[in-house]
Order: C-alpha cells, then structure tokens, then sequence
C-alpha cells in the first residue's frame, strides 16, 4: 500500500493545478486577442473534472496501480496543453529570424538545412526518425520505473518531470518561435527561386496564417511515424528551447537518480540520438537544441529545490 500524504495533492495534481492557474489568469487578460479563449478555459474545465474523478477513486483505493491511475491521466493532458501554445504565440511577432542568424554566424551555416543533406541515405534518416519517436518511450519509461521500483521517490521524480515540463511551456508562450522546418519553408514560399541569401527576414505574424512546413522524404518506417506524429500535433510555435533535448535530459537525470545503471546505461544511445535528431528532422535550430540542455539542467535543479522546501513545509 502507498503511504498517504498529510496533504491530499500529489505532484502530478499539484503542478498542473499551478499552470492551470496562471495560464488561466494569462487568458483573461488576453482574452480578445486569444483566437478562442472559451475553448481553452473549457479544456481546464475538463482537467479539473479528469482531477477529481481520479482523486476521489485513489481515497476509495490507495495502491500503487491506483496512484499510477490518478497521477498518468496528467501526463496525457500535456499532449492537450502543447497546441495552445501556438494561440498564445500567435499575440507576438515570431523571433525565428534571430535564432537562424545565431545559427549563421556560430556555425557558419544552418545545421537544420545542411545536417541532412551530408547524412542523406536511408539508414541516416531510419536512425534519427527512431531517435526523434523515442522521446516518448524514454520518457515514459524512465516515470514507470520509479512507480515500479522507486514508488518512495515517484511523487518527488513527478513533480520534477512535471514542473519542468510546465516552465518549458510557459516560456514558449512568450518566445515564439516557429523553427526551422516552418521558417525555411516560409522564406522558400515568399522568395521562391530568387532565394533569401544570406539574409534573414522578419516575417512578423506570417505564422498565425499559414501552417506550411518541410515535410522530409520518407524513407521508412519511423520517417513515417515521425511525420504523422508531426500532422496530428505540430505547431509553429515552441522551437526555442528545444524541449524534446530539454525533457529528455531531465529524463536522463531523473535516470541517474534512481541509481540504476542498467536504466541509465541503456536509455544513454537513445538519449545522444534524439538531441541529434532534432536538428537532423529540422524541427529546431542548433542553438535551440544546445540551450535545451541548459535550460533542462536549471527547470531540473528549480523544481528538485521547491519540492525539497515545499516537503519540509
């Protein structure tokens, strides 16, 4: 049986109460510029009911696979919180122009463009479209090992995984920024064969119309995979930083501190692939991939920190 808690919220509920809250402050104050404000405070509507349905059977049932059934729901409604960052980026002129000059003058190219283009054969592809899927696997495993094996530490490795997740949302909502596969798409739509040179307009709010982006050749399975994903849930919005390196190297710390080496160990290849894969698919600028990597070390070290404190308290 799962030790109950002085204070009935677990981290899962928590943190997603918290981002609840500001998000929905966010959108009265911006309500007539929200595209559809109704629509997203109905979805917080539908978290709330998704909260108490799960939280009422845990007090009936307090198990292991009871906790697992309150806290996983949760997990899913990240996938439902994703698109609104694309609403609320629409209200800001997009900053992709800056990021693909960063690009230009560090590396003397653009990696998003040039990266497939020297590892071009089908296996190349195969690999970094594997790499880019397995976010969600790693992820997901790295959270069912601490329910499993870690269950002491599962509320703890939580709110980590995600109160990270929720600060790295809530930052895209004020950087947009669209990301390579969409930005390089959009000069190629605007210029065509004149092209763009070396030169990186500003294209303001060209992204609240229009959705077009690179769509690589499939080359198979995970390609494909891969794409789909991206039709179903892509936007052109959170490329700065990229979350898919920053959640998945907390991932990997939250891996490390099970100490387990097997877990760690093997999740290591995948982990190194998936950073590549983002620039190799497009969907980020190298430096968005790099800072990635800072920004998940500081959500890691901020959330380890108010879970400590708020534990004490």
């Amino acid at each position: 049986m799962v030790q109950r808690r002085k204070l009935d919220l677990i981290s899962a509920e928590l943190t997603t109460l918290v981002y609840i809250a500001i998000t929905t402050v966010m959108i009265a104050i911006l309500w007539t510029r929200l595209d559809n404000p109704m629509g997203m405070l109905g979805l917080r509507g539908i978290a709330l009911l998704i909260m108490v349905v799960t939280h009422f059977t845990y007090r009936f049932m307090p198990y292991k696979w009871s906790l697992a059934w309150r806290s996983f729901p949760l997990f899913v409604l990240l996938i439902w919180w994703y698109p609104e960052i694309y609403d609320f980026c629409n209200i800001y002129p997009y900053q992709d122009h800056v990021f693909a000059t960063i690009d230009q003058t560090m590396f003397g190219c653009q990696p998003a463009l040039e990266f497939d283009r020297v590892c071009s054969s089908a296996f190349w592809s195969e690999l970094f479209n594997m790499g880019y899927y397995s976010y969600y696997y790693l992820m997901f495993s790295v959270i069912v090992f601490y329910l499993l094996c870690r269950t002491s530490d599962y509320d703890k490795a939580v709110f980590i995984f995600l109160g990270s997740f929720f600060l790295f949302y809530l930052f895209y909502n004020f950087l947009p920024v669209a990301g390579p596969q969409y930005y390089f798409c959009a000069l190629d739509n605007i210029y065509g064969d004149a092209g763009w040179g070396d030169s990186y307009p500003a294209l303001g709010d060209y992204f609240k119309s229009h959705l077009e982006m690179i769509v690589p050749e499939v080359k198979g399975v995970f390609g494909q995979l891969v794409i789909g994903a991206q039709e179903v849930g892509e936007r052109p919005a959170a490329a700065f930083p990229s979350s898919h390196v920053g959640m998945s190297t907390v991932s990997m710390l939250l891996a490390w501190r099970t100490g387990n080496k097997w877990l760690f160990w093997i999740l290591v290849p995948f982990y190194v692939i998936l950073c590549c894969s983002t620039v190799y698919i497009k969907a980020h600028y190298l430096i968005d991939s790099i800072c990635g990597l800072f920004f998940a070390a500081a959500f890691y070290y901020i959330t380890l920190r108010v879970y400590e404190s708020y534990s004490r308290r």
